[in-house]
């Protein structure tokens, strides 16, 4: 098995939620965490353990709207729960050629759900893998309510896409 880390500059998250006025978004780079695997051929061998971590600072998540970052600090409560954390409990091929269900675990604001998605797969190099994924979430199966702001409304479900950049540690 293999240790590949994730490079921070390099892994983003975006995240849309979507609003009664408009889509509100969050654009971050600064992905941490780790990935073990086994690639056979270019792609990862599912009979063989698979094991990941990813975590990001949370004060990272900014719309770039003073009143909404203001919100979606508090409603996170970043002071006690600065990191957001995410762990890989399973993958499993699919037959779509470098696709993988993953399932794992989010940790958002001391609280942890189930997730679960379809990632993509590719060797860059020898050494470099990227990951890509898309999944929505319901922030309410984290103890989250949404935001009201006057008259706006913002609703419960938030697409989350990642892009993950690892490099094989030496």
């Amino acid at each position: 098995m293999a240790r590949y880390r994730l490079v921070p500059e390099r892994s983003k998250i975006w995240a849309e939620a979507r609003s009664s006025l408009h889509p509100i978004n969050v654009e971050t780079a600064g992905l941490e965490g780790v990935v073990e695997m086994t690639i056979v051929d270019g792609h990862i061998d599912a009979n063989a353990p698979v094991s990941g971590s990813v975590e990001l600072d949370a004060d990272l998540l900014k719309t770039g709207n003073g009143l909404y970052d203001r919100e979606l600090a508090n409603k996170l409560e970043m002071r006690k729960y600065p990191r957001v954390r995410g762990r890989v409990i399973s993958v499993k091929a699919l037959e779509v050629g470098a696709t993988y269900r993953v399932q794992g675990e989010l940790s958002l604001r001391g609280q942890t759900g189930a997730v679960q998605g379809d990632v993509r797969m590719r060797m860059i190099d020898t050494t470099t893998v990227e990951f890509q994924g898309e999944q929505t979430i319901d922030i309410r199966n984290f103890g989250l309510e949404p935001p009201r702001f006057l008259m706006l409304k913002v609703y419960p479900e938030v697409k989350l896409r990642g892009l993950v950049i690892a490099q094989l540690e030496h």
